[in-house]
């Protein structure tokens, strides 16, 4: 049997793994939960499961949590803080870590599971996309696993040679497939006037508002782009993105001989979930069954610069220093955040985060002390162009 962390398990990541988790509790168990602040589902969780631990971002929350466990009867220990959730996330009895935190403060911990020789489901961008480098060094440190949770990523693993060492010999290039967002077909003149309402009606998916408006702008794609090149040793030139609309090809793996390996099925992340907990075999996942009669075609096109402007700067960053893609991160959470409190336009997502990029000086930043204050550095300047456009 083994021990499972959960980093973000109220979110829907989470709450997918634990969906997953349910249908093979003869292999796996739950050490740990995490949550930022919905105790209430938390809560839901640790009865469910049983975790040892279980950790909250604020330390009052997590006392009434610890109260109200205790008077249901239920053992876990409830922890709080940054420190706490490195503790579960490193811990010897842990065998794989979910790590499902959105934004940086996911990041320390991941670098923790990674240090300690974990196999580390990641879906959290920000560990690869702000310290893709330092990542890497703590899995080799380590000697743990890394294996990708985002659906794009994962179909790339499973397209790829499970000898890992053809994959440089073997493979030409690698595509990552995008739905194209709800401005798939929309007039490139008319997008700064786009809505946030407009921006988080995604056609295939339903997200958050910030992954959602990320996927409107490519955005999310072209963090997958950087995600690519640390996850696969792919350089930019190997990389390449195709419209997919119909979000049934996940992603695909062109080879020297001409063939084309792609993995298909149903839009359903428990799909991707259950490949990284049984790692490299195959376990049920209780995602529904692919019909392709049903289907019945499947498209694909080019990205339209005029239309997805933004898709552009992850190869840009990518043929920069260290600390490009820590830019261009920062800035985008900045500009989104500021488009969804309508400050901006949407077309002036893309402006800040080429303002930003074009500005960024980042040579040296090959610690986390140094990414953390170029990421804060770069959140101030992007909070003065968003002032600067909302004039």
């Amino acid at each position: 049997m083994k021990s499972v962390t959960v980093l973000g398990s109220t979110g829907s990541i989470g709450t997918n793994t634990l969906a997953v988790l349910d249908l093979h509790r003869a292999q796996f168990r739950v050490f740990a939960l995490a949550a930022h602040h919905n105790a209430d589902k938390l809560f839901s969780q640790c009865l469910a499961f049983q975790p040892a631990y279980a950790v909250l971002g604020e330390a009052q929350a997590a006392l009434a949590l610890q109260h109200r466990l205790r008077a249901a009867g239920c053992a876990t220990e409830v922890l709080c803080g940054p420190a706490a959730l490195e503790q579960v996330a490193s811990a010897p009895e842990v065998d794989l870590v979910m790590a499902a935190i959105v934004g940086a403060a996911g990041l320390a911990a991941s670098l923790a599971a990674a240090r300690a020789g974990k196999r580390l489901l990641l879906a959290n961008k920000e560990s690869l996309v702000v310290a893709g480098d330092l990542l890497l060094q703590a899995l080799e440190q380590g000697g743990g696993t890394l294996i990708p949770i985002d659906s794009e990523h994962s179909a790339i693993l499973q397209s790829l040679p499970t000898d890992r060492s053809r994959w440089q010999v073997d493979v030409r290039n690698i595509v990552l497939t995008a739905s194209g967002g709800p401005f798939r077909q929309r007039a490139p003149h008319s997008l700064h006037e786009v809505t946030p309402q407009e921006a988080c009606a995604h056609p295939n998916w339903s997200m958050g508002a910030k992954i959602s408006v990320d996927s409107a702008t490519m955005m999310n794609k072209a963090l997958e782009v950087i995600e690519a090149h640390y996850l696969f040793g792919m350089q930019p030139q190997q990389i390449e993105v195709l419209i997919h609309p119909q979000s049934i090809v996940h992603s695909m793996v062109n080879y020297l001989d001409g063939s084309v390996l792609a993995q298909l099925g149903q839009p359903d992340m428990r799909t991707p979930i259950a490949y990284g907990l049984s790692y490299p075999a195959r376990m049920a996942s209780g995602a529904p069954w692919l019909d392709l009669a049903r289907v019945g075609r499947l498209d694909f096109e080019q990205p339209d610069p005029q239309r997805f402007p933004g898709l552009g700067l992850a190869f840009e960053a990518l043929r920069m220093p260290t600390g490009a893609c820590t830019v261009l991160n920062a800035a985008n959470e900045v500009a989104v955040d500021a488009f969804l409190q309508r400050r901006i336009r949407f077309t002036d997502i893309h402006r800040i985060n080429a303002d930003l990029l074009g500005a960024a000086e980042c040579a040296g930043c090959d610690s986390l002390g140094a990414l953390a204050e170029l990421d804060a550095q770069t959140r101030r300047q992007a909070q003065q162009r968003v002032a600067h456009y909302a004039a």
